[in-house]
């Protein structure tokens, strides 16, 4: 009985941190990679095309965040690819990854490289807000909202998909873009009565937006990238930007401190700057501006 229970906690743990990357070897480079998946398989497919084979695990901003720390020791990854900012943030303040200009640092957005200078790289930009599903709402004679507050009125209960803060960057920037709203006692209780509303939390920022497509929900807290993304695959939805206000995010690529691979996760991270390099998001799944 010990011995099932210990490969059951085994079992748990394996299941929450995900699966290991690929041994990291010469002529390799392993990426946590946070962005949406289509994105991840591009920069595998295109940068080995270099030369360099590319491996990835694919985890949401803060399970890669939770990853990195709980590999501080004895790092498997080289590059932290894309994410929103707050987690890389924490990230380089907890050691876990290491700041360096690029080459093409001069040519990157000013407006993006200036406030993240020393902490990590700017990838890209995008604003935040939510999905609508109009139909469902009609349906239940229900108003477009258009504010955060509006969120928090009981007659959208059980129509709202939101990520979860503890794993999603998204839900984090939805959380910290309140509080900056509305100032942190209003905001709390803003968000108390959102979470009241809440159908379903989801892992991944972008799921929310996908549920709202599928008709499963009415309203998905997103950033537009996302919102952008469902709509050009034909999903029914359109997406809103607040009007009180909404937060945006500068989304990172950072070199992972004590990285195998170092020399290799400096040239991926030079390459993913190169304007022809950034298309890639956009043209697989990520809808956003990017830095150069």
């Amino acid at each position: 009985m010990k011995r099932t229970g210990a490969l059951l906690l085994l079992a748990i743990g394996l299941a929450i941190l995900g699966p290991p990357p690929a041994r990291a070897g010469e002529g390799k480079v392993v990426v946590v990679c946070s962005p949406d998946p289509a994105w991840c398989e591009a920069i595998k497919r295109e940068f080995s095309k270099t030369g360099t084979g590319l491996d990835f695990v694919r985890l949401s901003s803060g399970a890669a965040l939770a990853r990195l720390r709980a590999e501080k020791a004895n790092p498997t990854f080289d590059v932290w690819f894309g994410g929103s900012g707050d987690a890389f943030w924490v990230a380089q303040a907890e050691g876990l990854v290491e700041f360096f200009r690029p080459n093409a640092w001069s040519k990157l957005r000013p407006q993006l490289a200036k406030p993240v200078d020393g902490h990590y790289i700017p990838l890209y930009s995008g604003i935040h807000g939510f999905g609508i599903n109009e139909k469902i709402l009609q349906e239940k004679g229900l108003p477009v909202p258009t504010t955060w507050k509006e969120l928090g009125d009981p007659k959208f209960k059980g129509l709202i998909a939101v990520p979860n803060p503890h794993t999603s960057g998204t839900g984090y920037v939805m959380m910290t873009t309140i509080i900056q709203i509305y100032g942190e006692e209003a905001g709390f209780e803003l968000l108390k009565a959102i979470h009241r509303n809440v159908g379903q939390y989801t892992r991944s920022g972008g799921d929310p937006s996908l549920l709202t497509g599928r008709g499963e929900a009415a309203i998905g807290v997103s950033f537009a990238n996302d919102v952008v993304e469902r709509i050009r695959k034909g999903f029914p939805i359109r997406f809103v930007a607040p009007k009180d206000g909404t937060g945006y995010e500068i989304g990172g690529i950072a070199l992972i401190t004590g990285a195998p691979n170092r020399a290799n996760g400096m040239r991926l991270i030079d390459w993913a700057l190169e304007p022809e390099n950034q298309r890639l998001g956009p043209q697989n799944g990520e809808v956003s501006i990017p830095s150069h």
